[in-house]
């Protein structure tokens, strides 16, 4: 059973609670259709409605957990109303979170594939070229040390020993995959498998493509690097310390007292705090996947 992520139950115990969120949680599923797609793509065993419900079950104690932690907030002359306000706005915010954490865990199924793939594929290819079948070529792959493609090819193989046709079970694995390249290359394997083309001069192009597709990423990383850099740069390094510079000037002017002072400072810290994890995952986000060649 796929990990909620912030939720303070465990998984088990959150799906039993979760059952009284089911009937809104019919209704929101409607409106995400892909919901269960991504799940599928991120090897998860439950429904879209059963995780849109332990999602509901797991934002409503989270709204408990920010009500408490907002509560001394009162002692500071902060509102009640405010406080709830507050406490509404961020478990909107974990919800939606939730929301997109299967496409988040497929998204790094898609790295950890993409990473491997390309020498997988350099194997298939010279196999290919000196006639060996390509049902023993999967079979290879699998038993190979290509992380998660050999644990993908896996799953055909075991299908295909279970009396599976190699056509249907190539094409069961490329409709289950999150990789866009991973299913690029399977769609290439079974059209020459039903056309009977030579699937390794297939393999050749779908190999110079992908080359060629990582080159032109990495320039185009490159170019986003600056714009991000002058970001980071004014939000999270200037901002913060003109910040603190005019609290500073500020109260040298006006009494704020040293309670409100040592709130302020703190709300500056947290935020550029923040400010540093939101860029370093705006970088991570961008980088494209780095195929590694034999």
């Amino acid at each position: 059973m796929m990990k909620i992520p912030f939720s303070v139950l465990p998984p088990k115990q959150l799906y039993r609670y979760s059952r009284y969120f089911r009937g809104i949680a019919q209704r929101f599923e409607r409106k995400l259709p892909v919901m269960q797609i991504n799940l599928n793509q991120a090897e998860s065993s439950i429904g879209a409605i059963d995780y849109i419900s332990m999602a509901f079950a797991a934002s409503s104690l989270m709204f408990f957990v920010f009500l408490l932690l907002l509560m001394p907030g009162l002692k500071m002359g902060a509102g009640l109303g405010g406080i709830l306000i507050l406490s509404v706005v961020l478990t909107v915010f974990v919800f939606f979170q939730q929301l997109s954490y299967p496409k988040l865990v497929a998204s790094r199924r898609v790295r950890l594939i993409e990473q491997n793939l390309l020498p997988a594929l350099q194997d298939m290819h010279v196999e290919l070229n000196a006639g060996v079948p390509l049902f023993n070529i999967l079979v290879n792959i699998s038993n190979g040390h290509y992380g998660e493609v050999s644990k993908e090819i896996g799953k055909a193989v075991k299908e295909i020993n279970s009396g599976s046709d190699q056509v249907n079970a190539l094409e069961d694995l490329a409709v289950r995959n999150p990789s866009l390249l991973f299913r690029r290359a399977l769609w290439q394997i079974v059209n020459g498998m039903k056309t009977g083309a030579d699937i390794g001069g297939l393999i050749g192009d779908v190999i110079s493509s992908m080359a060629d597709e990582q080159i032109t990423q990495i320039q185009k990383y490159g170019g986003q690097l600056s714009p991000l850099a002058l970001f980071y740069m004014l939000i999270a390094v200037i901002a913060p310390s003109l910040g603190t510079t005019f609290i500073i000037v500020l109260s040298s002017f006006i009494d704020l007292g040293e309670d409100t002072v040592k709130v302020i400072f703190y709300g500056i810290l947290v935020v550029t705090i923040f400010l540093q994890i939101v860029f370093m995952g705006m970088i991570k986000a961008r980088r494209p996947t780095l195929m590694s060649y034999d």
